[in-house]
């Protein structure tokens, strides 16, 4: 049997298994694809928030990412929380030595519940060394705001912001607008001439942890399967709202998004 595509997450590990590297590696299986997982930090969390932090060694992560891209190969792969700027170096001089196929950066500065998941002084190595390396990045309406100040919303304040954030230096962006209200959701993609729109009906449930993440992994997981960054970016939203759809309560908090229904009997 030949290998099937293969996905990499560079992110951390959400003790409650919503979120994080766990999401990721979920759907990267939804999706067949193979998962493989970099940890840069611990995270001590569940449905009601974040408790602790803990960033792995920079050397320890970069050398996670040299060792299953030197063996097992990496058609494409994804970043998640970073935690720090020493990790963000780390990660880009590997990236510069080894191949690691497409990357889609999720530019994670905070939990859904607020909790900040990036140093203040990473955000400038995360939009100055690795934007410029992404094939494309995901920011929410949050994240936007960290990223560049702006305070969006409407549609025409995500179209400036994905303007923004493509003078950075990734091929597209894709700004993401759940955090609106309305009863659409439209995401903005970019790719610094043209703008598309991707809209799907709000889904009325509390229950979305992980929804990034796993917009992310399976825009990743499409990629590494050989298919087009707009397809790949569809592939991901559809995605990701089928697996609101099949969101679950879990805890006291918030639960997560169900990436069962694709593998369910």
């Amino acid at each position: 049997m030949t290998r099937p595509p293969t996905a990499l997450t560079i992110a951390g590990s959400d003790s409650g298994g919503g979120a994080g590297l766990q999401a990721d590696l979920k759907t990267f299986l939804a999706c067949r694809v193979h998962g493989m997982c970099a940890v840069t930090a611990v995270t001590v969390q569940n449905s009601q928030g974040v408790s602790g932090v803990h960033e792995v060694p920079p050397k320890v992560v970069a050398d996670q990412i040299a060792s299953v891209a030197n063996d097992i190969g990496v058609d494409a792969a994804k970043t998640g929380m970073l935690a720090s700027a020493a990790i963000i170096d780390a990660i880009v001089d590997v990236l510069g030595k080894v191949e690691v196929g497409p990357l889609v950066v999720d530019p994670v500065c905070a939990s859904q519940h607020g909790d900040p998941l990036l140093s203040p002084d990473a955000v400038g190595a995360l939009t100055s060394r690795l934007f410029p390396l992404a094939e494309v990045v995901t920011p929410n309406l949050g994240e936007v705001r960290v990223l560049t100040g702006m305070v969006v919303d409407d549609l025409p304040g995500m179209r400036e912001a994905a303007r923004r954030l493509h003078d950075l230096g990734p091929r597209w962006v894709l700004v993401k607008g759940g955090h609106l209200t309305g009863d659409t959701a439209v995401d903005v993609l970019y790719d610094g001439a043209e703008f598309q729109e991707l809209a799907e009906p709000r889904r009325p449930t509390p229950h979305t942890h992980g929804t990034g993440d796993t917009l992310a992994a399976a825009t990743a997981a499409a990629l590494a399967r050989g298919e087009s960054l707009v397809d790949a970016v569809r592939r991901g939203k559809a995605f990701v709202t089928a697996s609101i759809d099949d969101s679950f309560a879990l805890g006291s908090g918030l639960g997560p998004v169900g990436q069962f229904w694709r593998v369910r009997d």
